[in-house]
């Protein structure tokens, strides 16, 4: 199973969008599945639902932040090298997505305002892209950290004769 099937399997069993990312990536932060899920919980629906940065993109950088950031030596340096990883993620989400920001990614989806969660029913998974968003966040993740050395080598797809 891979990380984007995980995230989209997170979010399916109704967890936010970005405790679904976050969580899949969990292993490699060396955080509990609680510690996660409270770290991520706020993010969730451009956080707190105002429908602002994706909560799948935000805990993309959340993971960026807890493999690549040198908390023991907080420099300018180091700063701008975490968020040029971060522009870069951005960059990669925006491609695959169209957008960064969740009411964009909403467009044409009727959604409720407010802060009140909305029901996890069928028919919320049919309208919503968001298990797909999910799925993309991690997949552009998991192949970033692969081209930094942090995850192995996708292994070879066998060639069908």
């Amino acid at each position: 199973m891979t990380r984007a099937d995980l995230a989209e399997q997170n979010f399916r069993r109704g967890l936010n969008c970005a405790q679904s990312v976050f969580l899949a990536f969990s292993d490699l932060t060396a955080l509990d599945e609680k510690t996660a899920l409270k770290i991520a919980a706020p993010l969730g629906g451009g956080v707190g639902r105002l429908r602002e940065i994706c909560g799948a993109l935000s805990a993309s950088a959340l993971v960026a932040g807890l493999l690549f950031y040198d908390a023991d030596h907080p420099t300018d340096a180091e700063k701008s090298a975490l968020y040029a990883r971060e522009q870069e993620l951005a960059s990669r989400f925006r491609a695959k997505c169209g957008a960064v920001v969740c009411r964009d990614l909403l467009a044409g989806v009727e959604t409720t305002e407010g802060a009140r969660a909305e029901e996890r029913t069928d028919d919320y998974y049919r309208r919503r892209p968001c298990p797909r968003i999910c799925r993309a966040a991690a997949a552009v993740l998991e192949e970033y950290l692969r081209e930094q050395g942090i995850l192995p080598a996708a292994p070879e797809k066998a060639e069908r004769s």
